[in-house]
Protein backbone atom coordinates (compact mmCIF):
# COMPACT_ATOMS: atom_id res chain seq x y z
CA UNK A 1 0.00 0.00 0.00
CA UNK A 2 2.65 2.42 0.81
CA UNK A 3 4.87 1.44 -2.54
CA UNK A 4 1.87 1.99 -4.27
CA UNK A 5 0.89 5.66 -3.06
CA UNK A 6 4.97 6.86 -3.52
CA UNK A 7 4.63 5.58 -7.27
CA UNK A 8 1.24 7.71 -7.55
CA UNK A 9 2.94 10.61 -5.78
CA UNK A 10 5.83 10.30 -8.59
CA UNK A 11 3.85 9.96 -11.52
CA UNK A 12 1.69 13.31 -9.97
CA UNK A 13 4.93 15.48 -9.90
CA UNK A 14 6.17 14.23 -13.12
CA UNK A 15 3.09 15.81 -14.95
CA UNK A 16 2.96 18.69 -13.17
CA UNK A 17 4.67 22.33 -15.40
CA UNK A 18 7.85 23.95 -13.71
CA UNK A 19 7.28 27.52 -12.86
CA UNK A 20 9.33 29.42 -14.48
CA UNK A 21 12.01 31.77 -12.38
CA UNK A 22 11.06 34.63 -10.92
CA UNK A 23 13.46 36.90 -12.77
CA UNK A 24 12.48 35.60 -16.16
CA UNK A 25 8.71 35.95 -15.34
CA UNK A 26 9.35 39.61 -14.30
CA UNK A 27 11.23 40.41 -16.97
CA UNK A 28 8.72 38.65 -19.50
CA UNK A 29 6.09 40.58 -17.81
CA UNK A 30 7.78 43.61 -16.86
CA UNK A 31 5.23 46.14 -18.43
CA UNK A 32 2.77 45.22 -16.14
CA UNK A 33 4.89 44.85 -13.20
CA UNK A 34 3.79 47.56 -11.65
CA UNK A 35 0.71 47.17 -12.09
CA UNK A 36 0.12 43.58 -10.57
CA UNK A 37 -1.09 43.54 -7.20
CA UNK A 38 0.56 42.76 -4.50
CA UNK A 39 -0.96 39.89 -3.37
CA UNK A 40 0.10 37.91 -6.50
CA UNK A 41 3.76 38.80 -6.05
CA UNK A 42 3.52 37.06 -2.46
CA UNK A 43 1.85 33.48 -3.84
CA UNK A 44 2.66 31.28 -6.52
CA UNK A 45 1.37 30.71 -9.56
CA UNK A 46 -1.94 28.48 -9.81
CA UNK A 47 -0.19 26.13 -11.31
CA UNK A 48 1.49 24.48 -8.43
CA UNK A 49 -1.99 24.01 -6.95
CA UNK A 50 -2.62 20.64 -8.07
CA UNK A 51 0.43 19.36 -6.68
CA UNK A 52 -0.02 20.86 -3.27
CA UNK A 53 -3.39 19.12 -3.82
CA UNK A 54 -1.86 15.46 -4.80
CA UNK A 55 0.78 16.03 -1.22
CA UNK A 56 -1.89 16.64 1.28
CA UNK A 57 -4.34 13.68 0.19
CA UNK A 58 -1.17 11.28 -0.11
CA UNK A 59 -0.28 12.24 3.69
CA UNK A 60 -3.83 11.26 4.81
CA UNK A 61 -3.78 7.95 2.98
CA UNK A 62 -0.56 7.84 4.67
CA UNK A 63 -2.15 8.47 7.75
CA UNK A 64 -4.92 5.53 6.96
CA UNK A 65 -2.57 3.01 6.34
CA UNK A 66 0.13 3.27 9.82
CA UNK A 67 -3.74 3.03 11.76
CA UNK A 68 -4.99 0.25 10.06
CA UNK A 69 -1.76 -1.00 10.48
CA UNK A 70 -1.64 -0.27 14.23
CA UNK A 71 -5.29 -1.01 14.31
CA UNK A 72 -4.31 -5.10 13.52
CA UNK A 73 -2.35 -5.50 15.78
CA UNK A 74 -4.66 -4.72 18.71
CA UNK A 75 -6.84 -7.61 18.04
CA UNK A 76 -4.08 -9.90 19.40
CA UNK A 77 -3.84 -7.58 22.25
CA UNK A 78 -7.70 -8.30 23.34
CA UNK A 79 -7.37 -11.61 22.74
CA UNK A 80 -4.22 -11.75 25.24
CA UNK A 81 -6.52 -9.86 27.53
CA UNK A 82 -9.10 -12.30 27.57
CA UNK A 83 -7.09 -15.03 28.03
CA UNK A 84 -5.51 -13.87 31.55
CA UNK A 85 -9.52 -13.41 32.51
CA UNK A 86 -9.61 -14.91 36.33
CA UNK A 87 -11.03 -18.51 36.34
CA UNK A 88 -14.81 -19.26 37.59
CA UNK A 89 -15.44 -19.40 40.92
CA UNK A 90 -17.19 -23.28 42.24
CA UNK A 91 -18.73 -24.03 45.65
CA UNK A 92 -17.25 -27.75 46.14
CA UNK A 93 -17.48 -30.51 49.13
CA UNK A 94 -13.93 -32.73 49.82
CA UNK A 95 -14.88 -36.79 49.96
CA UNK A 96 -14.96 -38.01 53.45
CA UNK A 97 -16.53 -41.97 53.42
CA UNK A 98 -18.33 -42.70 56.49
CA UNK A 99 -19.89 -45.75 57.65
CA UNK A 100 -23.48 -45.20 57.41
CA UNK A 101 -26.90 -47.39 57.77
CA UNK A 102 -29.11 -47.76 54.65
CA UNK A 103 -32.66 -46.67 55.89
CA UNK A 104 -35.54 -46.95 53.69
CA UNK A 105 -38.45 -44.64 53.99
CA UNK A 106 -41.51 -46.42 52.82
CA UNK A 107 -45.15 -45.71 53.09
CA UNK A 108 -47.33 -47.73 55.53
CA UNK A 109 -50.75 -48.34 57.53
CA UNK A 110 -51.66 -48.69 60.83
CA UNK A 111 -53.82 -51.85 61.65
CA UNK A 112 -55.07 -52.98 65.27
CA UNK A 113 -53.56 -56.04 66.56
CA UNK A 114 -56.82 -57.70 67.25
CA UNK A 115 -60.41 -56.59 65.86
CA UNK A 116 -63.61 -58.35 66.68
CA UNK A 117 -66.82 -57.66 65.41
CA UNK A 118 -69.65 -58.29 68.03
CA UNK A 119 -72.84 -59.62 66.04
CA UNK A 120 -76.34 -60.57 67.19
CA UNK A 121 -76.58 -64.98 67.43
CA UNK A 122 -80.03 -64.41 68.58
CA UNK A 123 -82.88 -62.96 66.74
CA UNK A 124 -85.23 -60.05 68.68
CA UNK A 125 -85.74 -56.78 69.55
CA UNK A 126 -82.86 -54.79 71.18
CA UNK A 127 -83.61 -53.97 74.61
CA UNK A 128 -81.04 -52.07 75.96
CA UNK A 129 -77.49 -50.78 75.35
CA UNK A 130 -75.03 -51.28 78.18
CA UNK A 131 -71.93 -49.55 77.10
CA UNK A 132 -70.40 -46.05 76.60
CA UNK A 133 -69.14 -45.74 72.26
CA UNK A 134 -65.69 -45.42 72.85
CA UNK A 135 -64.65 -46.65 75.96
CA UNK A 136 -62.82 -49.30 76.82
CA UNK A 137 -64.39 -52.65 77.94
CA UNK A 138 -63.94 -55.95 79.35
CA UNK A 139 -63.48 -59.42 78.05
CA UNK A 140 -67.23 -61.27 78.41
CA UNK A 141 -69.13 -57.29 79.32
CA UNK A 142 -72.74 -57.36 78.48
CA UNK A 143 -72.91 -54.70 75.39
CA UNK A 144 -76.15 -54.93 74.18
CA UNK A 145 -79.77 -57.23 75.78
CA UNK A 146 -82.05 -58.65 73.39
CA UNK A 147 -85.92 -59.64 74.68
CA UNK A 148 -85.37 -63.43 75.77
CA UNK A 149 -89.07 -64.74 75.86
CA UNK A 150 -88.65 -67.17 73.05
CA UNK A 151 -85.32 -68.24 74.40
CA UNK A 152 -86.89 -68.75 77.59
CA UNK A 153 -89.88 -70.63 76.37
CA UNK A 154 -87.39 -73.01 74.12
CA UNK A 155 -85.63 -73.35 78.12
CA UNK A 156 -88.91 -74.22 80.05
CA UNK A 157 -89.86 -76.84 77.02
CA UNK A 158 -86.26 -78.13 76.96
CA UNK A 159 -86.56 -79.01 80.59
CA UNK A 160 -89.78 -80.33 80.81
CA UNK A 161 -88.15 -82.83 78.06
CA UNK A 162 -85.43 -83.57 80.07
CA UNK A 163 -87.94 -84.18 83.45
CA UNK A 164 -89.77 -86.71 81.09
CA UNK A 165 -87.01 -88.91 80.12
CA UNK A 166 -85.52 -89.19 83.63
CA UNK A 167 -88.85 -90.46 84.64
CA UNK A 168 -88.92 -92.83 81.69
CA UNK A 169 -85.55 -94.13 82.66
CA UNK A 170 -86.25 -94.43 85.91
CA UNK A 171 -89.33 -96.58 84.90
CA UNK A 172 -87.01 -99.05 82.65
CA UNK A 173 -84.48 -99.47 85.60
CA UNK A 174 -87.57 -100.36 87.50
CA UNK A 175 -88.78 -103.12 85.19
CA UNK A 176 -85.54 -104.11 84.43
CA UNK A 177 -84.69 -104.72 87.83
CA UNK A 178 -88.24 -106.81 88.47
CA UNK A 179 -86.92 -109.07 85.33
CA UNK A 180 -83.74 -110.50 86.04
CA UNK A 181 -85.40 -112.86 88.94
CA UNK A 182 -87.81 -114.12 87.48
CA UNK A 183 -86.09 -115.06 84.51
CA UNK A 184 -83.20 -116.60 86.61
CA UNK A 185 -86.79 -118.30 87.71
CA UNK A 186 -87.31 -119.06 84.33
CA UNK A 187 -90.91 -117.27 85.42
CA UNK A 188 -90.49 -114.70 82.36
CA UNK A 189 -88.97 -116.06 79.05
CA UNK A 190 -85.44 -114.60 77.83
CA UNK A 191 -86.98 -112.54 75.38
CA UNK A 192 -89.05 -110.43 77.84
CA UNK A 193 -85.58 -109.41 79.70
CA UNK A 194 -83.77 -108.85 76.67
CA UNK A 195 -86.91 -106.25 76.15
CA UNK A 196 -86.62 -104.84 78.91
CA UNK A 197 -82.69 -104.34 78.48
CA UNK A 198 -83.29 -102.35 75.43
CA UNK A 199 -85.81 -100.41 77.09
CA UNK A 200 -83.52 -99.47 79.80
CA UNK A 201 -80.63 -98.25 77.41
CA UNK A 202 -83.24 -96.27 74.55
CA UNK A 203 -84.17 -94.41 78.28
CA UNK A 204 -80.36 -93.77 78.78
CA UNK A 205 -80.49 -92.16 75.08
CA UNK A 206 -83.39 -90.35 75.67
CA UNK A 207 -82.29 -88.49 79.08
CA UNK A 208 -79.16 -87.52 77.84
CA UNK A 209 -81.01 -86.21 74.44
CA UNK A 210 -82.93 -84.23 76.58
CA UNK A 211 -80.20 -82.76 78.55
CA UNK A 212 -78.69 -81.58 75.39
CA UNK A 213 -81.25 -79.59 74.81
CA UNK A 214 -81.87 -77.86 77.66
CA UNK A 215 -77.93 -77.08 76.90
CA UNK A 216 -78.65 -75.78 74.12
CA UNK A 217 -81.76 -73.79 75.67
CA UNK A 218 -79.67 -71.76 77.94
CA UNK A 219 -77.35 -71.19 74.99
CA UNK A 220 -79.77 -70.00 73.02
CA UNK A 221 -80.94 -67.84 76.17
CA UNK A 222 -77.40 -66.73 76.83
CA UNK A 223 -76.79 -65.16 73.51
CA UNK A 224 -80.03 -62.58 74.54
CA UNK A 225 -77.39 -60.51 76.22
CA UNK A 226 -74.55 -59.93 73.78
CA UNK A 227 -71.07 -59.59 75.39
CA UNK A 228 -67.66 -58.52 74.35
CA UNK A 229 -65.81 -61.12 72.80
CA UNK A 230 -62.07 -59.60 73.77
CA UNK A 231 -60.84 -56.85 75.71
CA UNK A 232 -60.66 -53.25 74.03
CA UNK A 233 -61.79 -50.20 73.16
CA UNK A 234 -65.48 -50.28 71.33
CA UNK A 235 -66.85 -48.05 68.54
CA UNK A 236 -70.13 -46.50 67.91
CA UNK A 237 -72.86 -48.50 68.50
CA UNK A 238 -73.86 -50.13 65.01
CA UNK A 239 -77.79 -50.68 65.68
CA UNK A 240 -80.20 -48.76 68.30
CA UNK A 241 -82.21 -49.90 71.05
CA UNK A 242 -85.57 -51.25 69.21
CA UNK A 243 -83.68 -52.66 66.11
CA UNK A 244 -84.37 -56.41 65.08
CA UNK A 245 -81.76 -58.16 65.08
CA UNK A 246 -80.15 -61.62 64.01
CA UNK A 247 -83.17 -62.51 61.73
CA UNK A 248 -81.90 -63.82 58.98
CA UNK A 249 -78.13 -63.71 59.85
CA UNK A 250 -75.68 -62.77 62.28
CA UNK A 251 -76.33 -58.73 62.71
CA UNK A 252 -73.08 -56.15 63.14
CA UNK A 253 -73.15 -54.53 66.39
CA UNK A 254 -70.49 -53.26 67.19
CA UNK A 255 -66.83 -53.01 66.30
CA UNK A 256 -63.86 -53.94 69.12
CA UNK A 257 -59.91 -52.83 68.52
CA UNK A 258 -57.03 -53.48 70.53
CA UNK A 259 -55.02 -50.75 70.05
CA UNK A 260 -51.92 -51.19 72.77
CA UNK A 261 -50.34 -52.76 70.05
CA UNK A 262 -50.17 -51.71 66.74
CA UNK A 263 -49.50 -53.48 62.90
CA UNK A 264 -47.87 -51.76 60.48
CA UNK A 265 -47.85 -52.89 57.16
CA UNK A 266 -46.51 -51.18 54.47
CA UNK A 267 -44.63 -52.56 50.89
CA UNK A 268 -41.13 -52.71 49.29
CA UNK A 269 -40.30 -52.94 45.71
CA UNK A 270 -39.15 -56.63 44.80
CA UNK A 271 -36.71 -55.53 42.45
CA UNK A 272 -35.21 -53.08 45.56
CA UNK A 273 -34.80 -56.41 47.68
CA UNK A 274 -33.36 -58.16 45.01
CA UNK A 275 -30.35 -55.28 44.86
CA UNK A 276 -30.10 -55.09 48.22
CA UNK A 277 -29.50 -58.81 48.39
CA UNK A 278 -27.25 -58.93 45.49
CA UNK A 279 -25.07 -56.04 47.03
CA UNK A 280 -25.21 -57.72 50.22
CA UNK A 281 -23.78 -60.72 48.74
CA UNK A 282 -20.64 -58.53 46.56
CA UNK A 283 -19.71 -57.20 50.14
CA UNK A 284 -20.57 -53.43 49.20
CA UNK A 285 -22.98 -53.88 52.07
CA UNK A 286 -22.74 -55.31 55.29
CA UNK A 287 -25.73 -56.83 57.15
CA UNK A 288 -27.14 -54.52 60.23
CA UNK A 289 -26.14 -55.33 63.56
CA UNK A 290 -28.18 -58.99 64.73
CA UNK A 291 -28.54 -60.05 61.36
CA UNK A 292 -31.88 -59.36 59.69
CA UNK A 293 -33.25 -55.87 60.31
CA UNK A 294 -35.25 -55.51 62.93
CA UNK A 295 -35.40 -52.16 64.46
CA UNK A 296 -37.98 -49.79 62.69
CA UNK A 297 -38.71 -46.18 63.31
CA UNK A 298 -42.13 -44.43 62.64
CA UNK A 299 -42.89 -41.12 61.35
CA UNK A 300 -45.81 -39.40 61.98
CA UNK A 301 -48.01 -37.70 59.22
CA UNK A 302 -45.97 -34.24 60.58
CA UNK A 303 -42.88 -35.07 60.24
CA UNK A 304 -41.98 -36.01 64.07
CA UNK A 305 -40.42 -38.95 64.90
CA UNK A 306 -42.82 -41.51 67.19
CA UNK A 307 -40.78 -41.68 70.37
CA UNK A 308 -41.90 -45.78 70.80
CA UNK A 309 -39.83 -47.84 68.33
CA UNK A 310 -40.94 -50.85 66.72
CA UNK A 311 -39.66 -54.28 65.40
CA UNK A 312 -40.15 -56.10 62.28
CA UNK A 313 -42.34 -59.21 62.70
CA UNK A 314 -41.96 -61.02 58.85
CA UNK A 315 -41.61 -60.16 55.26
CA UNK A 316 -44.13 -62.01 52.94
CA UNK A 317 -42.70 -64.52 50.72
CA UNK A 318 -44.80 -64.04 47.76
CA UNK A 319 -44.66 -61.18 45.06
CA UNK A 320 -48.08 -58.71 44.60
CA UNK A 321 -48.22 -60.03 40.83
CA UNK A 322 -50.66 -57.08 40.22
CA UNK A 323 -47.77 -54.43 41.82
CA UNK A 324 -44.73 -55.86 41.90
CA UNK A 325 -44.70 -55.76 45.58
CA UNK A 326 -43.18 -57.36 48.83
CA UNK A 327 -45.75 -56.96 52.10
CA UNK A 328 -44.08 -56.38 54.96
CA UNK A 329 -45.64 -55.96 58.90
CA UNK A 330 -43.92 -54.51 61.68
CA UNK A 331 -44.93 -54.46 65.37
CA UNK A 332 -45.49 -51.00 67.69
CA UNK A 333 -46.82 -50.29 70.81
CA UNK A 334 -48.95 -47.84 71.56
CA UNK A 335 -48.97 -47.43 75.07
CA UNK A 336 -50.47 -43.76 75.46
CA UNK A 337 -53.01 -44.07 72.51
CA UNK A 338 -51.77 -41.61 70.20
CA UNK A 339 -51.52 -43.99 67.42
CA UNK A 340 -55.04 -45.03 65.52
CA UNK A 341 -55.94 -47.53 63.13
CA UNK A 342 -55.99 -46.88 59.16
CA UNK A 343 -53.84 -44.21 60.37
CA UNK A 344 -51.30 -43.15 56.78
CA UNK A 345 -47.70 -43.33 58.05
CA UNK A 346 -43.87 -43.13 56.72
CA UNK A 347 -41.84 -46.18 58.22
CA UNK A 348 -37.96 -45.83 58.42
CA UNK A 349 -36.33 -48.74 58.13
CA UNK A 350 -32.60 -50.00 58.19
CA UNK A 351 -31.65 -53.18 56.74
CA UNK A 352 -27.98 -53.23 56.08
CA UNK A 353 -25.06 -50.62 56.58
CA UNK A 354 -22.48 -49.10 53.94
CA UNK A 355 -18.93 -48.97 55.12
CA UNK A 356 -17.88 -46.18 52.96
CA UNK A 357 -20.32 -44.56 51.58
CA UNK A 358 -20.72 -40.51 51.36
CA UNK A 359 -23.70 -37.94 51.87
CA UNK A 360 -23.85 -35.61 49.29
CA UNK A 361 -26.69 -32.37 48.61
CA UNK A 362 -28.90 -33.37 46.21
CA UNK A 363 -27.75 -30.77 43.62
CA UNK A 364 -24.66 -32.63 43.42
CA UNK A 365 -25.48 -35.07 41.42
CA UNK A 366 -26.13 -35.08 37.82
CA UNK A 367 -28.24 -37.57 36.09
CA UNK A 368 -28.19 -38.12 31.64
CA UNK A 369 -28.64 -40.60 29.23
CA UNK A 370 -25.26 -42.61 30.50
CA UNK A 371 -26.66 -42.59 34.09
CA UNK A 372 -25.50 -40.57 37.87
CA UNK A 373 -22.30 -38.70 38.15
CA UNK A 374 -20.87 -35.61 39.62
CA UNK A 375 -18.29 -33.25 38.60
CA UNK A 376 -14.69 -33.33 40.26
CA UNK A 377 -11.71 -30.74 40.33
CA UNK A 378 -8.49 -32.06 40.65
CA UNK A 379 -5.05 -30.11 42.26
CA UNK A 380 -5.12 -28.14 38.96
CA UNK A 381 -8.21 -26.79 39.03
CA UNK A 382 -9.34 -28.75 35.71
CA UNK A 383 -12.86 -30.08 36.03
CA UNK A 384 -13.52 -33.54 34.99
CA UNK A 385 -16.85 -36.63 35.24
CA UNK A 386 -17.52 -39.63 37.25
CA UNK A 387 -19.94 -42.33 37.15
CA UNK A 388 -21.35 -42.90 40.85
CA UNK A 389 -23.48 -45.76 42.27
CA UNK A 390 -26.27 -43.85 44.87
CA UNK A 391 -28.26 -45.70 47.63
CA UNK A 392 -31.48 -44.67 49.23
CA UNK A 393 -31.97 -41.19 50.19
CA UNK A 394 -30.91 -40.27 53.87
CA UNK A 395 -32.92 -37.11 55.69
CA UNK A 396 -33.05 -35.11 52.44
CA UNK A 397 -29.51 -36.16 51.20
CA UNK A 398 -28.02 -38.62 48.40
CA UNK A 399 -25.78 -41.54 49.56
CA UNK A 400 -23.65 -42.54 47.21
CA UNK A 401 -22.00 -46.12 47.51
CA UNK A 402 -19.39 -46.42 44.87
CA UNK A 403 -17.28 -43.86 42.88
CA UNK A 404 -15.91 -41.49 45.09
CA UNK A 405 -12.52 -41.67 47.03
CA UNK A 406 -11.41 -39.77 50.40
CA UNK A 407 -10.29 -36.26 49.52
CA UNK A 408 -11.57 -35.82 46.16
CA UNK A 409 -13.80 -32.85 45.31
CA UNK A 410 -17.17 -32.87 44.23
CA UNK A 411 -18.86 -29.51 42.71
CA UNK A 412 -21.69 -28.58 44.65
CA UNK A 413 -21.91 -25.09 43.54
CA UNK A 414 -21.77 -22.78 40.08
CA UNK A 415 -22.64 -25.63 36.98
CA UNK A 416 -23.53 -23.30 34.91
CA UNK A 417 -19.92 -21.53 34.42
CA UNK A 418 -18.31 -24.56 33.82
CA UNK A 419 -18.22 -27.85 31.91
CA UNK A 420 -15.64 -30.77 31.14
CA UNK A 421 -12.15 -29.79 30.83
CA UNK A 422 -12.79 -26.75 32.34
CA UNK A 423 -10.13 -24.23 34.50
CA UNK A 424 -11.95 -23.24 37.40
CA UNK A 425 -11.34 -22.29 41.12
CA UNK A 426 -12.78 -24.27 43.89
CA UNK A 427 -14.09 -22.81 46.80
CA UNK A 428 -15.40 -24.94 50.28
CA UNK A 429 -19.48 -25.12 49.76
CA UNK A 430 -21.20 -24.01 52.73
CA UNK A 431 -24.49 -25.69 53.64
CA UNK A 432 -27.40 -22.80 54.18
CA UNK A 433 -28.72 -22.93 57.74
CA UNK A 434 -31.46 -24.73 57.74
CA UNK A 435 -30.13 -27.24 55.38
CA UNK A 436 -29.18 -30.91 56.95
CA UNK A 437 -25.22 -31.23 57.16
CA UNK A 438 -23.54 -32.84 55.23
CA UNK A 439 -21.37 -35.45 56.40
Amino acid sequence: MIALLIFRLRRVGARTPEVPPAASHFAHHKPTLNAMPATNLLHPAPQGRPALRWGLLAAGLLSLVLAACSGSGAAPQAEAAGAAAPAPEVGVLQVQPAATALELELPGRLEAARVAQVRARSSGIVQQRLFTEGSQVRAGQVLFRIESASADAALASARAQQSRAEAQLSQARSVLARYRPLAAEQAISQQELVQAEVALQLAQAELELAQAAVQTARIQRSHTDVTAPIAGRVGRALVSEGALVGQADATPMALIQQTDTLYLNFTRSANEVLQMQQALRAGQLQRAAGGAAVAVALLLPDGSLYPHPGRLLFTDLNVDPGTGQVTLRASLPNPDGLLLPGLYVRVRLAQAQASAAVRLPTQAIQRGPRGDHVLLVDAAGLVSERPVTLGPPQEGQVLVLAGLNAGEQVVVDGFQRIGVGATVRPVPWQARADAAPNR
